[in-house]
């Protein structure tokens, strides 16, 4: 096969001995038995998305290497310097359960070391939320978390926090890419300084358990706690180093652990995908649940930002929630009590993403809160924090099974987000109720939701362009009416415009610019279309409502809904 010279190039680049033996040994190899692969590998520089840099592991500039990862490295270094001159510069550096993690955890503390910044390691796997936590605990001026989240087993990835343990946002992160981009790969330094690496371990996991009982339970009796039957997965990952110890701290004693789970390996052998958002991710655990007959399932992903929750129907059936109801319920739960507490005098606010459900701004209206929504990804939650710090953060999610309990962490954050959802469980089991009532209840009070998603993959470079040329349709051929309802405002992300269809105004969007399109119809609907930001994939999401007047008019209003979203699917040609 023809091989474009662009990426020739780079090839012949990295067969210099700037680069290793073994490198240069497999892309020998590559060149002769898979070109292919070869131009993969090659074809473009990894980016970074919405969740920092992820990639399959393996040699080229589009893959994750201690070379790939050490310019990152070597560029983050001299930003730091210039961004803090004089500082002594200190950063901390966590990793997860996938092969490599540990090694090239230890290769990037090697090259900041390596440019005299101090490094805090952690000795082990832990959760990327102890991370985001340890940033600030320990003063740090970043911080880097060598995971891939939820993806396949061939990935990993590379997360950049900064001072106030959020995720990088703009405009850093775009002056930071630039100096990476501007460094040659023999700039790296890859020569350790030892003495500038400290291992760190118990004392910041004991300060992570204090906070996050503090920040996540609310007055729930011991014996409520006691008698709350949990069943928890880590789906091999990083949350057992902490879920563990924080519901033990809190006086959670029926814990029941996934034994087949448990264990931390790479291969994730035991599931599909390690992502609480499947389904079949749960399938042990809901097993056991039965088993037991346990009121409540919790799975989280590999790093441990994510979580799936399943919860007892009205038929005693576990059924697993969605992200979005798993928020709402969360998020109510915290203003009730900050109202209870009153806390509440119209400084708070709560945090929700351009995808989730508006259910999140119904909540924020009943209890005199703003509730400010930002792009895909908790770093515009935690950017939201870091701009408006008159006002007091309460707690925030989004779609993709993540929430953030109060400020202390700055990114989803699973283990806060299970003791929370305990506290809401075993509260309402001593009452006689239950978190699906609960959420029942809500939608009589804010509004019935329902929402939906839709993912489709396009691997590779043809997908890519697949993905691309499907967003350029959407924008040039913009839909006037879906399922017989009106479109009557179109959003475009990457153009910052907000059209009203009917009146003709158009509106300036505030949120950065990003490859999205909402459609809002005349009925409350609204349709989102956005290509991932780590995985390929080009995501539609589906929010339908309707009022009700009481529970019992749910399974009908359910149907409707249902058949709605079917409709809606069905006109734009998605199934």
């Amino acid at each position: 096969m023809h091989i474009d010279k662009a990426i020739l190039d780079k090839v012949n680049e990295w067969l210099t001995p700037t680069f290793d033996q073994d490198t240069q040994d497999q892309i020998k190899e590559m060149m002769t038995t898979s070109p292919k692969n070869l131009e993969e590998s090659f074809y473009k520089n990894l980016e970074f998305g919405t969740g920092g840099m992820r990639g399959i592991m393996g040699v080229g500039t589009n893959r994750i290497n201690k070379y790939t990862l050490g310019k990152n490295t070597q560029g983050i270094s001299e930003y730091l310097k210039k961004s803090f001159p004089g500082e002594d510069l200190k950063v901390v550096i966590a990793y997860d359960c996938r092969h490599n993690s540990d090694i090239l955890g230890k290769i990037v503390a090697d090259v900041f070391s390596a440019n005299g910044i101090k490094v805090f390691l952690f000795s082990e796997m832990r959760p990327t939320p102890e991370l985001s936590f340890a940033v600030k605990y320990l003063n740090c001026h970043a911080g880097i978390v060598l995971t891939a989240s939820h993806n396949p087993p061939e990935y990993n990835g590379y997360k950049v926090y900064w001072q106030d343990g959020g995720q990088l946002v703009p405009p850093q992160d775009g002056e930071i890419i630039q100096v990476i981009e501007n460094l040659k790969y023999s700039e790296i330094n890859f020569k350790a300084n030892e003495s500038l690496i400290q291992y760190i371990d118990t004392e910041v996991d004991e300060a992570f358990v204090n906070s996050t009982v503090n920040n996540a339970s609310f007055n729930t009796s011991a014996s409520a706690r006691e008698a709350l039957k949990i069943v928890y997965t880590s789906l091999h990952g990083t949350s057992i180093k902490m879920v563990p110890k924080v519901l033990a701290k809190a006086g959670y004693t029926d814990v029941n652990i996934v034994p087949e789970q448990a264990e931390p390996n790479g291969d994730f052998p035991t599931v599909l995908s390690p992502n609480p958002e499947e389904p079949e991710a749960l399938t042990m655990a809901l097993a056991l649940a039965d088993t037991l007959n346990a009121d409540i399932v919790f799975g989280t992903d590999p790093d441990s930002d994510r979580l799936g929750v399943a919860v007892r129907d009205l038929q005693n059936n576990m059924i697993l929630l969605n992200g979005n109801q798993t928020m709402v319920i969360m998020t109510h739960y915290l203003l009730e009590q900050w109202h209870k507490g009153g806390k509440i005098n119209g400084n708070q606010f709560i945090g929700s993403t351009i995808v989730s459900t508006p259910m999140m701004l119904e909540l924020a209206s009943a209890y005199g809160v703003e509730c400010k929504v930002g792009l895909t990804g908790f770093k515009w939650i935690a950017k939201f924090i870091k701009d408006f710090p008159e006002l007091q953060f309460i707690g925030g999610g989004e779609e993709s099974f993540g929430f953030m309990v109060g400020d202390a962490v700055r990114d989803k954050d699973a283990v806060g987000a299970i003791l929370l959802m305990c506290e809401i469980a075993a509260q309402a089991k001593e009452n006689n109720s239950s978190v699906y009532e609960y959420l029942q209840q809500m939608y009589v009070n804010f509004g019935f939701y329902k929402e939906h998603l839709i993912a489709l993959t396009k691997k590779g470079i043809e997908g890519a362009n697949e993905i691309k040329q499907m967003m350029i349709d959407l924008r040039e051929k913009p839909v006037a009416e879906i399922n017989g309802q009106r479109v009557i405002m179109v959003e475009d992300y990457q153009n910052s415009t907000a059209k009203n269809l009917l009146s003709g105004e158009m509106e300036t969007l505030t949120v950065p610019k990003s490859n999205v399109l909402i459609y809002y119809l005349e009925d409350g609907s609204k349709i989102c279309a956005r290509p991932s930001g780590t995985e390929p994939k080009i995501k539609f999401y589906f929010s339908v409502n309707c009022a009700i007047d009481n529970t019992n008019e749910i399974p009908e209003a359910e149907k409707q809904l249902d058949e709605k979203i079917k409709n809606i699917i069905a006109e734009m040609q998605l199934n």
